[in-house]
């Protein structure tokens, strides 16, 4: 006896196997996702605590800021590149100094402090913005980089030399391992 396939059988033979490809595609795209976020964010965690973690990204982004210096008006497409490297360090480093340290310095009587360091961390995106909005070739753009850093090597002295230790040294070594997990993880979630 003859047996005819109908078009809802091919259909349903077809079905399965682009729902289980579709379902693998998915869970790939989500662990290739979280093994980045993990990478990006594994020289933090390495650095050891908070204030040295934070203190190998000031590292991190001087190096960006040397490349960027090495550049010409010739080589715009190149510091479009290290901009945006730039503004993710930048981005990610600022997300967990306000939403993790600078939390912290508030509630351990440095709430000045803190606020001083997070007003400047508004000139950080005035400076992200106006680099963004100059064009690459512009013979202004390097100076303002300069300015740029001149400024971020001035907070980052105030945090290293002056506050972090501050808060590090009012802190227990158990509430100072708190804050180095909820940096790290804060620090994952815009990795």
């Amino acid at each position: 006896m003859a047996t005819t396939t109908t078009r809802d059988d091919m259909f349903g033979e077809l079905a399965t196997p682009v729902a289980i490809g579709a379902v693998a595609g998915v869970a790939t795209g989500l662990m290739a996702n979280l093994l980045r976020k993990a990478v990006v964010q594994a020289p933090t965690v390495f650095a050891g605590n908070w204030d040295q973690a934070l203190a190998a990204e000031h590292a991190a982004t001087l190096k960006i800021f040397d490349l960027l210096e090495k550049t010409d008006e010739t080589q715009a497409t190149r510091r479009g590149f290290l901009l945006m490297q730039l503004k993710h360090a930048l981005g990610k480093h600022a997300f967990q100094e306000e939403n993790v340290i600078y939390a912290m310095m508030r509630d351990h009587d440095l709430k000045e402090a803190a606020d001083h360091l997070n007003h400047d961390h508004g000139y950080v995106k005035q400076y992200l913005f106006e680099l963004t909005e100059l064009p690459r070739d512009d013979a202004g753009w390097l100076p303002k980089v300069r300015e740029f850093r001149a400024m971020i090597e001035k907070h980052m002295r105030e945090e290293e030399d002056e506050l972090f230790p501050r808060l590090r040294g009012g802190l227990s070594e158990e509430q100072n391992r708190h804050v180095t997990a909820a940096m790290n993880k804060a620090g994952l979630k815009l990795a």
